[in-house]
């Protein structure tokens, strides 16, 4: 059986050996290529942490800003383990979206003891800003890279498409799911996705493959990439039956 996976391409290199250890034969199809801002630079003056709501923020905080002493308050277990890679020691998960990172924050941290850096793209989910300013915090953005959406679907995913060479296809956030859905149909391979099950990590995710004609489409219990891989577990367990 053949996996797709839609993540960029370091984000998903986890995932894929968590596939392959399911004797899953996995096919990575980056529908973002992140890049960095160029002449972005960390402001730290106050900081009292950082806030994460993508692997890549982490990353890109990481390669400019040489430290390593600030606590990070990451969204969820993806981006918890990227800043616990990139050597910072301080590291809790939100287990969740901007609003649980959000209630993380606000049961963890003093307004009053310093700014918090938002290691972030320049496209953004949810209001995590918002949010965190009406109770008090002042939070810093800081613009580090950028994700360039893909304009068409390879050569080598549209062969695997109309040769019936996918089983499965993962995908892990709305932007990722949409540019599928988009390239797909100007690509005129629906029909294709007939016989694949499409795995979403959230409901938004879930909302953005529904118009498909997937064999089924499963969603994460909660958006961790541990509860996308146990739905998987759950139809291999079944044999893989809808």
């Amino acid at each position: 059986m053949r996996a797709l996976v839609t993540r960029p391409k370091e984000d998903s290199e986890g995932v894929a050996r968590a596939l392959a250890q399911r004797g899953l034969e996995v096919m990575v199809e980056p529908l973002l290529d992140i890049a960095p801002v160029e002449g972005a630079a960390i402001d730290t003056a106050g900081a009292q942490g950082i806030l994460v709501t993508s692997a890549n923020g982490i990353r890109a905080l990481a390669r400019l800003y040489p430290g390593r002493e600030l606590p990070v308050w990451a969204v969820g277990d993806a981006s918890a383990r990227a800043a616990r890679e990139m050597g910072f020691s301080q590291v809790e998960s939100a287990d969740g979206d901007v609003d649980t990172l959000a209630e993380l924050v606000a049961a963890r941290v003093e307004p009053a003891a310093g700014a918090l850096l938002h290691a972030a793209g320049t496209v953004v989910a949810g209001d995590l800003s918002g949010r965190l300013s009406a109770l008090g915090y002042e939070v810093r953005r800081q613009i580090l890279y950028q994700a360039v959406t893909a304009t068409r679907l390879s050569p080598a995913l549209l062969d695997a498409l109309g040769a019936g060479g996918l089983d499965l296809a993962l995908f892990f956030s709305p932007r990722t799911a949409r540019t599928f859905a988009t390239l797909a149909t100007q690509a005129g391979v629906q029909g294709s996705l007939a016989a694949i099950a499409a795995y979403g990590l959230s409901a938004n995710v879930s909302a953005e493959l529904a118009p498909l004609p997937w064999r089924v489409l499963r969603q994460a219990s909660e958006p961790t990439q541990a509860a996308l891989l146990a739905a998987i577990d759950d139809d291999l367990n079944r044999g893989f039956s809808p």
